[in-house]
């Protein structure tokens, strides 16, 4: 483990290793939710589950106290476009949310989110689901040595406008491994060859958050919850990679094989 001029730590194999393990269980962790969100549950139950699913094995939900965040997990259902509390709201045939979760395992951390839909919802919720995974995964593609982090967020600004759907830029990914956030902040937009350079050992997270309205957001009493100014639908997947000699290593990728809802048809 070194750094870079810029504070980006960087990680060696051995760390890969620990870096697998914590992703592996976050998307485990995920998986496993799958089979609980249905209508009639409540956010706060699927919260409990995911909560004592991690202390099961060995681990920590880094979320709860980090800032005062009181729960587990982040779920940020419909137009709420990231970090929803769970609580006593139900689920609801049609409706669309995101489940973010991070492990803490032997001190390391491993960060993942995805889109759950609840029963049949409304096609223009299934397109917008659709085009956020696929923007994430070609961002994942331009991730290499040499390339920059504005090659990574033009693949995926242009791919989400391409579809008219907009890019929230008031959150990003993020640098991360021993530490829950750190440099570099990598952004769902930009421009190519701008930006940092990528090189082998640098560990962060691509999280694009996308609307079907405009791209505005505001924070709600809460402090936490982020909702679209205009009340439209949002959607968000993430993933957590390492840049390695001669591309990525993906740590978050689902044991299951679940790629994008619905999970398991």
């Amino acid at each position: 483990m070194s750094d870079t001029d810029q504070g980006i730590v960087l990680y060696t194999k051995d760390d890969f290793k620990h870096l697998m393990a914590a992703g592996q269980l976050a998307a485990e962790t995920l998986d496993m939710i799958t089979d609980h969100v249905r209508p009639g549950v409540t956010t706060e139950e699927l919260n409990k589950i995911i909560h004592e699913f991690t202390l099961a094995r060995g681990a920590t939900p880094a979320p709860l106290n980090y800032h005062g965040f009181p729960k587990s997990c982040c779920i940020s259902i419909n137009h709420v476009v990231c970090h929803g509390i769970p609580g006593e709201r139900r689920l609801l045939e049609g409706d669309v949310a995101n489940i973010d979760v991070t492990s803490i395992l032997d001190g390391w951390y491993g960060d993942s989110s995805r889109m759950y839909m609840v029963g049949k919802v409304p096609k223009k919720a299934e397109k917008l689901v659709d085009a956020t995974y696929e923007s994430l995964m070609l961002g994942i593609e331009q991730v290499k040595p040499g390339n920059t982090l504005g090659d990574v967020g033009y693949a995926i600004q242009s791919y989400a406008e391409k579809h008219r759907f907009s890019i929230v830029r008031d959150f990003c990914g993020h640098g991360i491994g021993r530490d829950f956030h750190a440099a570099p902040n990598v952004l769902h937009y930009g421009k190519p060859g701008q930006g940092v350079k990528l090189v082998p050992g640098m560990v962060f997270t691509i999280e694009p958050m996308l609307n079907i309205g405009k791209p505005d957001v505001k924070i709600l009493d809460d402090g936490w919850t982020a909702v679209t100014r205009d009340r439209t639908l949002s959607a968000q997947f993430e993933h957590m990679l390492g840049v390695t000699e001669d591309g990525y290593e993906i740590f978050t990728l689902s044991p299951r094989g679940y790629t994008k809802p619905p999970y398991g048809a």
